[in-house]
């Protein structure tokens, strides 16, 4: 199939990002200091699992951020010269891998693994009459006759998938095992003990149990998806496992562009702020002071309201919807980043209040070095530490700020997938009878999963490069 590749701004900042974590792995490890810290961050069981799964978080997200057109076909007695015309939509590698989920939609909403609508319908009888009935889905559970149970089939399912998932996870075990055998010069079955008692220098063992759980599951949607709603349909009859995984990019994007925006402020405001004193650090409070006057949201929504004007006035701008989408989920990022930039700024400018005073500090102002000179090599690799723990800590926060703000409707375009927008889709539907729970809990599950587990690594982060806990 002929593919036109679309590349959209949150594209191009995902991969900017992805190359700076490249760049900074590979600092870390010509830095004793740094690599230590990091050292420690790996002996902690919990916050290697929070990392693993961060990981299989970013693998799906960056799949979804590799976007394209595809080619129509030619209409009939169209010229073989002409040039191709491609299809409006904007598609994803994500969305080819998942091709059966968001293909094969209902008519409504269905319950998971459900063989039937979760709303009656009147249907007309052959013998004449009507009755209400639930008419049965056109593309879940289909393979099974009238007799067979959905409940028989699952298990069966479920245990075959399990083959696949434990080969995946001894392979994952035995690199990992080869390469503390290179480390400790020992044999392989020695290697594999140590890893499993945990008397490895990393947690390794950690990582092997979350890449099982992970690949279990993994296992079990790739044999039962394609067969079953694994987690219902929503009202559209799209499934709800598809808008999960699609969900992950946008908080995502949220959770690690916005720090883009808010560092450099924070950064350059709060040192400037603490070293250089006087009107600086008078105009600077002044400025976050009254930022943080002003309620959040409602500053927030005014952001945002203005720039959906501004998008509403130039639709020449976005060729197709997901880039008018995009547009949106990058402002939002930016909006975002420069009302939160706040607290970061005062604790750097308390630190650097304390670090303008150290000797080292006096010395080099006394020997003439220039100001940009001890900002640049005494003071700032001296808060970095801070930086760094706040942007982790603030990741899960701003996951959570997207979930609500899309609530109230102030957030992403309705037309990009979220977990706000899936809760804000789900909410008017908690109060009907039977109640409509899948879209809500599927949200809550993927969304606490993704914050517990920055939390976790931003924990470990903490105790590492606090240098009063070193």
């Amino acid at each position: 199939m002929n593919i036109q590749p679309v590349l959209l701004w949150t594209d191009v900042l995902i991969f900017v990002l992805i190359a700076c974590a490249f760049a900074l792995t590979l600092h870390a490890r010509q830095r004793p200091p740094l690599r230590e810290a990091w050292r420690r961050v790996g002996q902690q069981p919990a916050a290697m699992a929070a990392a693993t799964l961060l990981l299989c978080f970013a693998v799906v997200g960056i799949l979804d951020s590799f976007h394209y057109r595809a080619q129509l076909p030619q209409a009939p007695g169209q010229e073989a010269g002409k040039a191709a015309v491609y299809s409006t939509e904007v598609l994803s590698a994500l969305d080819t891998l998942l091709e059966p989920l968001r293909r094969d939609t209902e008519k409504t909403y269905s319950e998971p693994f459900a063989r039937t609508l979760f709303q009656r319908e009147t249907i007309e009888l052959a013998e004449g009459g009507q009755a209400r009935v639930y008419p049965p889905l056109e593309h879940g559970a289909r393979h099974l006759g009238a007799e067979d149970s959905v409940a028989a089939d699952v298990v069966a399912r479920l245990a075959v998938a399990l083959i696949p998932a434990l080969l995946f996870t001894v392979g994952v075990g035995m690199v990992l095992a080869l390469g503390v055998a290179r480390g400790r010069r020992c044999t392989l079955p020695e290697a594999a003990c140590f890893i499993l008692r945990g008397q490895t220098a990393l947690a390794w063992r950690a990582v092997l149990v979350v890449t099982g759980g992970v690949a279990v599951l993994v296992a079990w949607a790739v044999e039962l998806a394609p067969l079953y709603h694994v987690l219902g349909t929503d009202k559209v009859g799209q499934d709800i496992l598809y808008l999960s995984l699609k969900s992950i990019r946008t908080g995502l994007v949220i959770g690690t562009l916005t720090t883009l925006v808010m560092m450099p402020f924070a950064v350059a405001f709060g040192i400037a702020a603490g070293y250089l004193g006087g009107w600086v650090d008078d105009v600077i409070q002044y400025l976050y002071t009254v930022l943080n006057s002003i309620p959040s949201v409602l500053l927030i929504a005014a952001a945002v309201l203005m720039m959906q004007v501004v998008i509403d006035i130039h639709p020449q701008w976005f060729e197709t919807a997901a880039q008018r989408a995009d547009a949106r989920l990058l402002a939002l990022c930016v909006i975002l980043g420069i009302t939160s930039w706040t607290g970061l700024c005062r604790l750097l400018r308390g630190e650097t209040l304390k670090l303008r005073e150290l000797e080292y500090v006096q010395a080099a102002r006394a020997f003439g070095v220039s100001t940009v000179t001890i900002l640049r090599r005494h003071i700032l690799p001296n808060v970095m530490h801070i930086v760094l723990i706040t942007v982790v800590m603030d990741f899960s926060g701003l996951v959570l700020a997207e979930a609500v703000l899309s609530y109230v409707g102030i957030g992403v375009d309705p037309g990009t997938i979220s977990f706000g927008t899936m809760i804000n889709m789900a909410r008017a539907e908690l109060a009907r009878e039977p109640m409509v729970w899948w879209s809500l809990a599927a949200a809550f599950v993927f969304m606490v999963t993704m914050v517990l587990a920055a939390n976790l690594l931003a924990d470990a982060v903490r105790d590492a490069f606090d240098p009063r806990r070193a």
